[in-house]
């Protein structure tokens, strides 16, 4: 076995990016595991749990004793940020996306992502291949959530592009050259801010029903976003919003297709849909960990003591596969009850935009097993993306037999 010290340079390696899975089950048998970078690596259930609820842990990089070398070059959004300025700007950020404000903004959507959702599917009539990724899974969520921020459809093509560049900046391929990816995403980044920032300022005392319009004209009893905070949100909410789920939606076509018995049996009883979904955060969750977590003061984690100021790297998929937390944690299964799973972390931190992210994957999933025809994967592994956190296929080649009504 190699040593411990060495284990988020074997994870992070793009190729243990296929399965990653025994290495997480290395961790999980070390506990807690110092890395020869002076960071710290955990990935059991119960202390990952407890860490993402326990006030001595930061998600802000200025609490770091080696500063972030990246830290400062672009505005940061509330998810980089500890209490009370994440609560304050968190709190204006929920308040017209959910409960107890907004209590049916995602159930509101379920017609139009439906309606999305169908129309994708109807372009691959005709075909007999296609790249589930590119053809479906990646322009629903875009899609989806350009409509709830209230971006124009005429302007929907150019988050498309400064997506794609956002991603290459974390997802470089191997020819491509570091800095020049990082400096694109960069501007892409400030690009789609200015622009997010703008459009809400032309919505200020014109409201309407979208998530911009009521940031400028509804920010509730906590004050207002700064234009700064308002333009760094705005980003966030579009790439979470985007990036987790496409990841989601192919992760889970994957699974279904490695296991045939799971898709017929979905197919046969489509109410187990949600419960299948809760099963592929578990079994293969679109965010692998958390590379952001500072210690603020020297704390014990299994026995093993954490410097103040040491970076901790919460490893999700490894916890939602511990065995002393899940039965047959290795066994894909989509009827399990009691899945607790961490798959949108947990704690004051945890994804608010999981109901979204959820009726999402439902849908399309159950789109995909009803109406594709003889789907068969043509490469098995696929293509993986390069991040090791955003981790799901970066292509997904399908035959198909035909598309139904």
């Amino acid at each position: 076995m190699a040593a411990a010290d060495t284990l988020f340079r074997r994870i992070t390696d793009y190729a243990n990016r296929a399965d990653p899975y025994p290495l997480y089950a290395e961790l999980r048998d070390h506990g807690v595991a110092r890395q020869d970078d002076g960071s710290y690596l955990v990935g059991t259930y119960h202390e990952v749990a407890a860490l993402l609820h326990d006030p001595r842990i930061s998600s802000d990089r200025r609490n770091r004793t080696v500063p972030d070398e990246l830290q400062g070059s672009v505005p940061v959004a509330f998810i980089g940020r500890d209490d009370p300025e994440h609560e304050r700007l968190r709190t204006i950020a929920m308040r017209p996306f959910g409960p107890p404000h907004a209590p049916d903004r995602v159930d509101a959507m379920h017609d139009e992502i439906a309606r999305i959702t169908g129309e994708l599917v109807d372009g691959l009539r005709g075909r007999d291949r296609i790249d589930l990724v590119e053809d479906f899974a990646y322009p629903l969520p875009v899609t989806v959530i350009c409509r709830l921020l209230g971006v124009p459809r005429e302007d929907e093509p150019r988050f498309h592009a400064w997506s794609e560049t956002l991603i290459a900046g974390f997802d470089p391929t191997p020819d491509s050259d570091p800095s020049e990816r990082q400096q694109a995403a960069t501007q892409a980044r400030m690009e789609m801010g200015l622009y997010l920032g703008e459009l809400a300022e032309s919505r200020r005392g014109k409201p309407s029903d979208d998530l911009l319009s009521a940031f400028v004209n509804d920010p509730g009893p906590s004050g207002g976003f700064t234009q700064t905070e308002l333009m760094a949100t705005a980003v966030l909410l579009l790439i979470a919003g985007h990036e987790t789920t496409v990841n989601l939606i192919t992760n889970g076509a994957l699974t279904l297709l490695r296991h045939p018995e799971s898709l017929e049996l979905l197919r046969d009883k489509p109410e187990l849909m949600p419960r299948a979904v809760e099963e592929l955060l578990r079994y293969e969750p679109p965010v692998q960990l958390l590379p952001q977590r500072t210690a603020l003061t020297d704390i014990e984690v299994a026995g093993v003591t954490v410097p103040k100021g040491a970076p901790l790297i919460l490893v999700l998929a490894a916890a939602n596969r511990d065995p002393l937390r899940f039965h047959e944690p290795d066994r894909f299964d989509p009827t399990r009850p009691d899945n607790q799973h961490l798959g949108f972390g947990s704690g004051v931190h945890s994804c608010f935009g999981a109901p979204l992210a959820r009726v999402e994957a439902q849908l399309a999933l159950t789109a995909l097993i009803h109406r594709l025809d003889g789907p068969r994967l043509l490469q098995d592994p696929p293509e993986y993306r390069r991040s090791p956190v955003l981790r799901g296929p970066r292509h997904l080649p399908l035959a198909l037999s035909g598309v139904r009504d």
